[in-house]
């Protein structure tokens, strides 16, 4: 990518920005962003909520990094009535970066069309929460990174910039990491761009607009007689969430855990078979 910024963290001295995000997406983004000695002024994340079996209050991925780095955060449930933390001062930029949450118009109005997204796809192609899912079961070669200045509606901002880059056989993780590294360039170089006003954003074509859809636990069965290309790719895709998973002939639920792919062909390598620990697939597979 271009190095539009030769000195990018001397650019944002004097830039004041919030953050908004939640999970790993967000906390690559925020690490690739410090690494160029920027921190934001106030991260906004999303409050607390019971996790696991024992419905433990946990605390977001982006709430640890910011008490790790020492950066004021804000938890409101809703914007109803915005934060002091958001109207006392006056930012000259947001970034938002895997929120969780649509973002209502009195919070677009603080920023003054300054509010920019990172969504880790080539708009208006797969817009949603399930891009780089999508991506990777796609037919395609490619995906990328855009960075758009937000709306009121889903991922339908004017573009600033975007980049483009290979799926090859890369999983969830590593395609997210990738993209979300890509995505906070995309910020250093061309926010400072629109903050000094050296660039126009170019408005979307909303024709040719494509969706992604919510993913469900189910979504990870897969049969091991189906085509193995399309099992390779839902491996890679769903390696984060759910994993991929089939049902022997007595429904037993069977885990895949490691697997690859050989001649065109999907190779288990090893599975958790319903109530035991990870074993070879191979062992598995002569008691069948």
């Amino acid at each position: 990518m271009e190095n539009l910024n030769h000195n990018p963290g001397k650019n944002f001295t004097n830039i004041s920005w919030v953050f908004f995000g939640s999970d790993n997406f967000s906390t690559k983004v925020l690490d690739t962003i410090i690494g160029f000695n920027i921190k934001p002024n106030l991260i906004v994340t999303t409050p607390d909520r019971p996790q696991g079996r024992k419905l433990l209050l946990t605390p977001p991925r982006v709430k640890i990094w910011a008490q790790e780095n020492n950066i004021p955060i804000i938890q409101p449930e809703n914007f109803t009535d915005l934060p002091r933390e958001l109207t006392d001062h006056k930012f000259d930029l947001g970034l938002v970066a895997s929120y969780g949450k649509i973002l209502p118009q009195n919070v677009l109005d603080l920023f003054g069309g300054k509010l920019l997204n990172i969504h880790p796809s080539l708009l208006p192609k797969f817009r949603g929460a399930t891009p780089l899912e999508s991506a990777i079961l796609s037919e395609g070669d490619t995906t990328g990174v855009s960075l758009m200045i937000m709306d009121a509606l889903m991922d339908h901002g004017p573009i600033l910039a975007q980049k483009e880059t290979a799926i090859n056989n890369k999983d969830y993780l590593n395609l997210r990491d990738e993209l979300a590294e890509i995505g906070a360039e995309l910020f250093i170089n061309y926010g400072y761009l629109l903050h000094t006003g050296q660039i126009e954003s170019k408005n979307q074509n909303h024709d040719l607009a494509t969706y992604t859809k919510k993913i469900n636990k189910s979504d990870g069965e897969i049969k091991l007689t189906d085509d193995p290309i399309l099992n390779w790719k839902k491996y890679r895709a769903f390696s984060d969430w759910p994993g991929i998973f089939f049902f022997t002939p007595d429904n037993k639920r069977i885990k895949i855990t490691q697997a690859h792919l050989e001649s065109n062909q999907f190779v288990i390598d090893k599975v958790i078979p319903e109530g035991k620990k990870e074993m070879i697939w191979e062992s598995f597979n002569r008691n069948l």
